[in-house]
């Protein structure tokens, strides 16, 4: 396989069972992988003990859908990027972003690297966008969609 090929194996088969063991296997041979669909800490703990600390992995926690329940992600984020030290080829996975502002928790937690949508992506222009103007484009925006609707204003 080329440099550039990791084999990607989510944390959990359809049955609940665990992909520790193959994890250990591939990683001890040699295989890159991404390790994907984590949600917990204790996957990225047991993840983490399964890799061979010297082949480079990813490990894809989807702190996105972690946050669609209410949670706040970024001190499970924090955390895991810890428990990755103890694999240095190891680079952790912001998977699932929701917004922009997830860009800039993974950047203060030292994540490695955060998967980002285009949608996502079109929002940087709003950076240091100035508020009241923002504001006042919002209420242009309802106007407009108050008038589309056929409403007389």
């Amino acid at each position: 396989m080329g440099d550039n090929v990791y084999v990607k194996i989510p944390v959990t088969n359809t049955r609940s069972e665990n992909c520790y063991a193959l994890a250990s296997k591939l990683s001890r041979q040699g295989v890159k992988l991404n390790v994907t669909a984590l949600m917990t800490l204790n996957q990225v703990r047991d993840v983490v003990a399964a890799l061979d600390p010297m082949v480079p992995s990813y490990v894809s926690v989807f702190a996105g859908r972690i946050a669609d329940t209410g949670r706040d992600p970024v001190p499970l984020m924090a955390a895991a990027v810890e428990l990755l030290k103890l694999a240095p080829k190891a680079e952790l996975i912001w998977a699932s972003p929701r917004e922009l502002l997830n860009i800039f928790h993974a950047d203060s937690i030292g994540c490695h690297i955060i998967t980002v949508t285009n949608d996502i992506l079109k929002k940087l222009s709003l950076l240091g966008h100035d508020l009241n103007e923002y504001s006042l484009d919002t209420v242009k925006m309802f106007y407009t969609d108050a008038v589309a609707a056929g409403f007389d204003l």
